[in-house]
């Protein structure tokens, strides 16, 4: 078979516009499979589609967000509570489009990037979205690994190896039904949810302080490190592979393919995804408000890394219950983010190249490949410098966030795509600009780097 003709049998396209060979459903084993009753109240209608939305917002608050959260706390205070608000704004309205596309067109992002764009296009998109998958399952490696050694002792390098027996727990979930998944998803975030709130009442925040850090001030941009651990914190909350995940888990539903239906799919999911998020919002900033109370405001400005954390919370809050629910949230929050980057690295997989394997090989295989260099650092560095780790795996989802935010925005506001749920004029112009703004401080990063 001649390279072309490879191409043409994986449904490649010459150019944006032409036909392009029929694909599969997104996420095929569960399209669909949730009924939604037409003669269901508005509350039980809400509730068939709640789930997605939590779903998306395990990516708010995994374990890269502890890092990120956590530096920014200690040394700054609550300055950066104001990025991690911005930063839920902009996740609500980027998620909205995400779920809207895959209700519209009955495509998830990667298949509506293959269907689109030309090969050599959706071939480099499809290389940017596997080295952030990469980079967000690096996170739940670290820090699941960090949780079992805190909890249990093991050590570091000893619990990055067991994490890959996690695509057994997939597995299991997966053949259960997405409701199962979704379930054990919404008990593991009411775990760290319950956890922080315990956090924030043992710790003491002072209230006007807190409250004064929502609000941005010029030093995001004039200090270069609150800067650099700002666009951590966003590459660590609007998560990318979060935009392909949620335009593929709202298919689960099996809505009316009308207009009406779609219009009735798409409020109740924005609801449910908003809802999630608003819960995902206080996760973090619980992270960041209970890290400057205990460190930045009693001297401890330079403890950034998750042990440190855990090891000088008990003694300075006075109870040793405050590192044990740390440790147990840490532990919840990269269990639920190794289900949805599962699902994730799939949709990726199969929407860009077309290209099906059993989910649990594709697991290995994406958690192999974050496993290998968290082995090869830990052995050469050992267990310092794994924050470091953390929030360099931030960084680099952020700098891939607009990889995935563009071809959002454009498919969106296309009518010929969209039909009447194009987007509006207010919608596209704030789009564009968080857009713009992302690429604008990921550019500024860059440089920085390199200077």
């Amino acid at each position: 078979m001649t390279h072309v003709n490879l191409f043409e049998a994986l449904g490649w396209k010459k150019g944006i516009g032409e036909p392009s060979v029929e694909m599969a459903k997104s996420l095929p084993e569960v399209h669909k499979s949730i009924p939604v009753p037409k003669n269901y109240s508005f509350f039980r209608k809400l509730m068939v589609f709640a789930g997605p939305g939590f779903l998306v917002a395990v990516g708010y608050m995994d374990p890269g967000n502890w890092a990120t959260d956590l530096a920014g706390g200690a040394k700054f205070g609550y300055a950066l509570l104001s990025v991690i608000l911005i930063s839920n704004f902009f996740a609500i309205l980027l998620q909205h489009l995400a779920l809207k596309l895959g209700v519209v067109t009955g495509k998830d992002l990667a298949q509506m990037c293959r269907d689109q764009y030309s090969k050599k296009t959706a071939i480099f998109l499809w290389l940017m979205a596997e080295i952030m998958i990469i980079a967000c399952d690096l996170a739940e490696v670290l820090g699941s690994a960090i949780a079992l050694n805190l909890l249990f002792g093991l050590p570091i390098l000893a619990g990055v190896i067991i994490t890959a027996l996690d695509v057994l727990l997939i597995l299991l979930l997966q053949n259960k039904g997405f409701r199962y998944i979704e379930a054990v998803v919404v008990t593991l975030i009411g775990t760290i949810a319950i956890a922080f709130l315990v956090e924030i009442f043992l710790s003491s925040p002072a209230i006007i302080p807190l409250l004064a850090g929502f609000i941005p001030t010029t030093k995001l941009v004039f200090n270069p490190e609150m800067l650099y651990i700002a666009i951590g914190i966003l590459g660590a909350t609007v998560m990318p592979h979060n935009l392909y995940l949620h335009s593929a888990i709202v298919q689960t539903r099996n809505y009316e393919e009308t207009d009406e239906g779609k219009k009735e799919a798409i409020k109740f999911a924005t609801i449910d995804s908003t809802v999630a998020l608003s819960l995902a919002l206080f996760v973090n900033a619980a992270i960041l408000i209970v890290s400057a109370a205990t460190f930045y405001f009693k001297g401890y400005n330079d403890v950034a890394d998750i042990a440190d954390a855990y090891k000088l919370l008990s003694p300075l809050l006075g109870t040793g219950l405050a590192s044990v629910l740390f440790a147990l949230a840490l532990l919840a929050s990269g269990q639920n983010s190794t289900i949805t980057g599962t699902m994730a690295g799939q949709i990726i997989m199969e929407g860009f190249i077309n290209f099906k394997i059993a989910p649990w090989i594709r697991r290995l295989i994406t958690r192999l490949m974050a496993i290998i260099p968290a082995v090869i650092f830990i052995a050469l560095f050992g267990n310092k410098g794994i924050t470091e780790l953390l929030i360099l795996s931030q960084v680099v989802l952020s700098i891939q966030l607009s990889f995935a935010i563009f071809p959002l925005i454009m498919f969106t506001s296309n009518k010929t795509i969209m039909g009447e749920f194009v987007n509006g004029k207010i919608i596209t112009i704030a789009s564009w600009v968080i857009a713009v703004l992302i690429a604008t401080l990921n550019i500024w990063l860059i440089l920085s780097i390199f200077k």
